[in-house]
């Protein structure tokens, strides 16, 4: 057992977390946290760069669940390791196109062109009331952003609309990990793939600027914005629709405002606020509708059934006991 799972109280204590609003909880979670950890960062990257600071986060990350989870080989089928190798990658991709985007095209922009990922997810996904809240959504992201108020870079836009696409890869791939693979060692095989990933991508030009003391601090950083938030998701996406939960991170953009409020006295405009109202209510309708209630009744089938296997095969032996006896 991982020191990550001894800590955590019997399921039987904490069954609301189960449901669709636990993994909303979960998802909320996550957001909070990465928006932290941004925050926290941006101080940094004039000595590491965005690329640099993204890389060596990342390279922590792997390490901290290398060592917290312990994953072995014999935990995983071939395509089980296949697809946490695939999930590693697009993580990479996801956080490093991103970084290298918002260094050439305003932030808003950025996260209105990124989020165009899990709400194609959202889209593409059977169920015409889902489609309502990610066009719900898709409204509040760009008045929370507001893009026309910046410039487009060419380089800047395609790398955002990589990170989008590797978005809403790592939503599908999360969530055929997480339902294929026990606890969190799946994230423990592909963060350590992010984290090679992004390492040998910084390292010619960044992380020879890094110093013990940024290490360190990176190591934190690592903690609070990767491995808890990126924990909260894998847990999160075995509760919700993958549609449902990229609508659901429509809330991100509001959650960074209402830190941009507090912390630094940031006071939105209209469109902002109307855009923050629209991303609450869709955020409420997918989790209302978004849980995974098939899946749920399947697993519980499949449980019935191999309880049913258990008893039918402990009873196979006493029936050969008996009647020898009976013979005799």
């Amino acid at each position: 057992m991982s020191p990550l799972e001894a800590v955590a109280p019997p399921s039987s204590t904490r069954p609301h977390l189960r449901t669709a609003q636990g993994g909303a909880l979960m998802a909320m979670a996550a957001m909070s946290s990465v928006q932290l950890g941004l925050a926290l960062s941006v101080p940094l990257f004039a000595q590491l760069g965005a690329v640099g600071t993204a890389g060596l986060r990342l390279a922590w990350a792997g390490l901290l669940m290398l060592v917290l989870i312990r994953p072995r080989p014999r935990d995983f089928a071939g395509r089980d390791l296949l697809a946490c190798a695939l999930l590693g990658l697009v993580t990479a991709g996801m956080v490093l196109l991103f970084m290298l985007s918002a260094a050439r095209i305003p932030l808003g922009t950025a996260s209105a062109l990124e989020f165009l990922g899990p709400l194609a997810v959202s889209l593409l996904r059977p169920g015409g009331g889902r489609r309502r809240w990610a066009a719900s959504a898709a409204v509040g992201v760009v008045l929370l952003t507001e893009p026309w108020h910046g410039g487009i870079d060419p380089a800047g836009l395609g790398f955002a609309l990589g990170a989008a696409a590797c978005w809403a890869g790592y939503i599908l791939l999360t969530q055929r990990v997480g339902d294929r693979v026990t606890g969190l060692k799946g994230l423990a095989v592909s963060l350590p793939v992010a984290g090679v990933i992004a390492a040998l991508v910084a390292a010619p030009s960044e992380l020879g600027h890094a110093t013990w003391p940024l290490v360190l601090v990176m190591l934190g950083l690592a903690a609070l914005s990767t491995v808890l938030p990126f924990s909260l998701e894998f847990l999160a996406l075995r509760r919700l629709t993958a549609g449902a939960f990229g609508t659901l991170m429509s809330l991100e953009p509001a959650i960074a405002l209402v830190m941009g409020i507090l912390v630094l006295g940031q006071i939105p405009g209209p469109a902002p606020a109307v855009g923050v109202i629209l991303v609450v209510i869709a955020g409420a309708g997918a989790t209302r509708t978004g849980g995974r209630e098939t899946a749920e009744a399947t697993e519980t089938v499949e449980a019935e059934a191999e309880a049913e296997a258990e008893t039918d095969a402990e009873a196979v032996p006493e029936r050969d006991v008996r009647e020898p006896a009976l013979c005799a």
